[in-house]
Order: C-alpha cells, then structure tokens, then sequence
C-alpha cells in the first residue's frame, strides 16, 4: 500500500496513444494535474519521441520534452517504451501491423516500466488501450481511463452492445433508421455513427481493440473525458450514473501557455503570408495527422478550392494520399493557385487559427481541430474522414451550428460552393458566426476559474486521493 498523502502528493503513470491527435491532449492533461500537486510519470512511446524530438530539436535525441516544465516547480518525470516495432516502420503506410503492435506488444514494455517506478497510486491510460484495467488490478492501483474525444463518441462505445442487439451494429445488412435508445442521446442516424461501427467487417484489428479497450474501460475506477460539461450535458449526465465521469476539455495548446513540444511534423511559421492578407478572407484547410484521402478526393477538393476563388493556406501532409506519393496535387496547381494559396506539410494550427486573416477551417473535424476551431471563433467546413469524425460533425452541423458539411464524396462544384458558404455566405456566414462565439464562450467559462471542467478536474483529484489505496 502507498503512503498516506500527508506524507506524499499521489503519484500518477500517465501514458498517452500513440497518435497525434491523442499525444496533445494527454500532454495537457499531464501539465494540469502537475499543476495541482500530482506528481506525473509520463509515457510516450520511442517512436513519438523520436519523431517528436526530430520536429523540434533534429540536433539532439536525448532531450526531455518536460524539461522545461520541470524547471518551473512541476513533478513530471519523462519515459519511452517501445511500441514493438522498429523506429524506422511507416506506421500510417501499414495501419493494421501498427494497431496490431498496440494491441498485443506494448502492454508489456508498459508494465515492465510500471513496476520500475516507486510509489506509483494510479494508472492514467488512454481508453483506446486494451489493457490498463487488468495492469492496474495487477499493481494494485487505480485506473483512470482518457477519453480524448467528445463524450457521445464514447457512450456509442461503451453502448456497442445496444447498437449490436438493435441490429444497427455488427451485420451485413445494419438497420438504416434513426437510433433513439442510447442513454442521455435523444437520438441519431446511423451515418453519424463513427466509422468503425458502420463497417460491416467487424473483424479487423481495429474492431478488437474498440472490444476490448471498452471492456477495459467498463472496468474503470474514473473516467476523464476531454470535452466540456456545458456542450454535451445529457451524455455525460447518462454517463454519470454509470461511473465516476468528469468533462476536463478543452485540453490544447490554445487553452495554456505550455511549452512542451507535442507536434510529431516541423511546424511552418506562415506569418508571412497570413500578415498581408485582409480580416477574415483566408480559408484554412487541413485534414489532420493521420487519415487518409483518395487521389480522386483530394483532386475534387483542390479543384474546388480553386473555383472558389478564395485565398487558402492548406497544411498538406506528405503522406495525406500514401507515403508512396507525396506530391499528390494536380499538376500546375500551385501555379494556378498564384499569390492567393500557399501549400504547407504542417504549421502551428492555433496560432493560424487565432490570426485575424483567417475566416473558416475547412476540417476533418479532428476532435483537437474542432475544440480549437471553436476556442478560436472560426466557423468550420466538415469532411470527416475517420472514426469519430463523423459525430463530431453532427455535433458542429447540427448541435452546435456552428459549421456546415460537404455531404458524401467531394466534388469540385460542391466544395466550392460550401467554401462559398463558410467563407462569403452572408445571413449563413452570420448565423455561423454567431453560434461559434456562444459555443466559444462555453469553453473559456469552463476553464477559467471556478468553471464547469476546473471544478471536475478538482474534484476527480479529491475523490482519486479519498481511494483506499493510497
């Protein structure tokens, strides 16, 4: 048993997914609790670390990414493990060997590295893990289970049952009617659903770990959920009669003042051309860290963008179409585009999204691009893409209203006609405006003090420390 906490503040292994849209949260999430008196032993995978430390500092690989934060008075200490495959493997190019390592490698560098380290109270683990609830039964901690995504995406998981028993899940032939019987959603259709639960194969990799991450999830001793409590106050409610369960969002880069390098691509600094351009008359595009679009699709979008006439700046992954063909864009594009585009591998997003030149975000809907979007005030242009970006859209489309959506596969007309909305829609444009500084508003309460998600951070610290096993 750990000594009590007079003697000591709690201790806490936190170990992030290792993914893009999942490191930056759970780096903020390390930075708050530490914040508070919680002592944090955070873990990245070697891979991340790499990468990370090759985007921010290429001239060294031994670097402390807490360093910084630790000089200012934070107990965060800083490990890797490996993920089971070599730092070299193209981990977006071979998705399903990658999510395999996940699900059958890692937990034992994981667990070998836990029972290394000296008064450890809690294991804080992304819920996409499919193995912190059996490896904190077996060191006799706790488990508290990320969420780094809105609170409906996890309650369709953790109902997958309801969805399978109601046939809108798990058959060749899924029910295509409006779902009304998950707990604290008033309802939805079956195209909002992530993707992973509109597949019909439902033997994939992926599909084994979302089984056995919400199995373990259903295990946990709290839930930490990286929305707030204000935007989704039926679900979470629901939610809350099942376990202990505490909205903590936003948690970005936007919404402190870290200094602590999470980006796994070197940034561009597009200052220069954001700087002359007028209020409001730039469209962002980016369709995140990880998935992946079509030839076809990326070559509609483009064409768009062009027919639109509006100026862009567009963070344009190597590998957005494969890693085997980084110069996806139709030929003479750029050339076409002329002073009004400019074409970036990745950028600082918040400090694009915050600059006054630009207008609208035309977005995967990324739940970390969503939550800046919003921070940020600027409306939004949805093209999900993958796994729960297709409830985020439901949520900024026709929750929040605070965005719009290309329906179905891009076309060129379509896309430009949207841009068109978002960007020079007038009544549409205001009404977009409008809602994203209400919504906005929602979050800057919720995290400034005495609001929604300080008082849940707060108060799942109190109720952590009140466990027997400290």
């Amino acid at each position: 048993m750990a000594p009590s906490t007079a003697q000591r503040r709690p201790h806490a292994i936190l170990v992030a997914y290792p993914l893009q849209g999942h490191v930056i949260p759970s780096v903020h999430l390390a930075l708050k609790l530490a914040s508070r008196g919680l002592s944090i032993t955070f873990v990245n995978t070697l891979s991340v670390h790499h990468q990370t430390l090759r985007a921010h500092s290429p001239t060294t690989d031994e670097e402390d990414v807490f360093a910084c934060a630790r000089r200012s008075g934070l107990d965060i200490r800083y490990e890797v493990v490996s993920d089971g495959l070599p730092l070299g493997f193209d981990r977006s190019l071979n998705h399903d060997q990658f999510m395999s390592a996940l699900l059958h490698v890692l937990s034992a560098h994981v667990e070998e590295l836990a029972r290394g380290v000296e008064g450890v109270d809690c294991l804080i683990a992304d819920t996409f893990f499919v193995w912190p609830a059996t490896l904190a039964r077996r060191l006799g901690i706790a488990y508290v289970s990320f969420w780094t995504e809105p609170a409906l995406v996890f309650t369709l998981y953790y109902h997958l049952d309801l969805l399978r028993r109601n046939g809108h899940f798990g058959s060749n032939d899924n029910r295509d009617d409006t779902i009304d019987y998950i707990p604290g959603v008033p309802s939805l259709e079956p195209t909002d659903l992530p993707s992973y639960l509109q597949d019909t194969d439902t033997s994939t990799v992926v599909h084994q770990i979302i089984y056995k991450a919400f199995s373990e999830a259903k295990r946990a001793d709290f839930v930490l959920c990286n929305t707030v409590q204000e935007l989704e106050p039926s679900t979470i409610s629901a939610l809350q009669s099942t376990k202990p369960f505490y909205a903590v969002g936003p948690l970005f880069p936007s919404a402190s003042t870290s200094t602590v390098p999470t980006s796994l691509w070197p940034e561009s600094d597009c200052t220069h051309f954001l700087d002359p351009k007028p209020d409001h008359s730039v469209l962002y595009v980016s369709f995140g860290s990880y998935a992946h679009l079509s030839k076809r699709d990326l070559t509609e979008i483009a064409l768009g963008l062009l027919d639109s006439r509006v100026s862009f700046l567009w963070v344009l992954r190597p590998d957005i179409v494969s890693s085997d063909d980084p110069d996806p864009l139709p030929a003479g594009f750029v050339e076409s585009a002329g002073g009004r585009g400019l074409v970036v591998p990745w950028c600082r997003q918040a400090e694009v999204l915050k600059h006054r030149a630009v207008g609208g975000f035309f977005t995967h809907c990324g739940w970390n691009s969503v939550m800046e979007s919003i921070w940020c005030g600027v409306p939004m242009l949805c093209l999900p893409l993958l796994t729960d970006q297709f409830v985020n859209r439901r949520l900024v489309v026709e929750e929040w209203r605070v965005g719009t959506g290309v329906e179905g596969r891009p076309r060129r007309e379509k896309v430009a006609k949207k841009i068109g909305e978002v960007m020079m829609g007038g009544k549409v444009r205001e009404g977009f405006v409008r809602e994203i500084r209400e919504t906005r508003r929602a979050l800057e309460n919720a995290v400034a003090v005495g609001g929604s998600s300080e008082v849940n951070l707060d108060r799942f610290i109190e109720d952590l420390t009140k466990r027997d096993c400290y």
